[in-house]
């Protein structure tokens, strides 16, 4: 198993061993102590599943009373997924990474609490689950524009199917007040 750092400190891509055979595959899709001197720590206590077509955009999203860190995996078919640093005060305070995940190269993307995230479907329909380090709360949700040109983020799409609420998702400068605290 390989974790591979990315720009954002924390954000690390996860490139599981697949074993492969006539039969299929097997893989090691989590294991706490591996995961643990990557810096990804548990524990988990909600896992979410989603089924989505080509061109829906799912995000930005966080939470600002119960941060999330969240592992996303594409158990089906193929995504662009995004984290975003929304740390105030963070050395990588707005920027955004991205990678391919699918169900052909098995990559995980690992986004800690602190950053928002979201991912646009690249293939026919994809299946993405993702555990989380904390509870959901509608109360706390943040959903930041997908498209806010304060953040840049370039997507596979210009006119993505969108949630109601994501398509009318807040600016970043209505946000920002209420983002966490970077903390070294």
């Amino acid at each position: 198993m390989r974790f591979l750092k990315t720009e954002l400190p924390g954000v690390v891509v996860v490139e599981p061993d697949v074993h492969r055979d006539p039969r299929g595959f097997f893989l090691e899709s989590y294991q706490a102590a591996k995961y643990e001197t990557a810096g990804i720590v548990g524990p988990f206590l909600q896992d979410n599943h989603s089924s989505s077509v080509r061109h829906t955009l799912r995000g930005l999203h966080a939470q600002l009373t119960r941060p999330q860190g969240k592992l996303v995996r594409a158990l089906a078919g193929e995504i662009f997924d995004v984290a975003v640093d929304i740390r105030r005060g963070s050395p990588t305070y707005l920027r955004w990474t991205s990678v391919v995940l699918s169900a052909d190269n098995f990559r995980q993307l690992w986004v800690p609490a602190g950053f928002a995230h979201g991912f646009c479907v690249l293939s026919d329909r994809a299946e993405v689950e993702y555990k989380c380090t904390d509870y959901y709360d509608p109360a706390g949700e943040l959903r930041l524009l997908w498209n806010d040109p304060a953040i840049g983020i370039v997507w596979p799409t210009t006119e993505p199917l969108l949630s109601d609420k994501d398509r009318v998702g807040t600016p970043l400068a209505q946000l920002e007040p209420h983002f966490p605290q970077f903390v070294p």
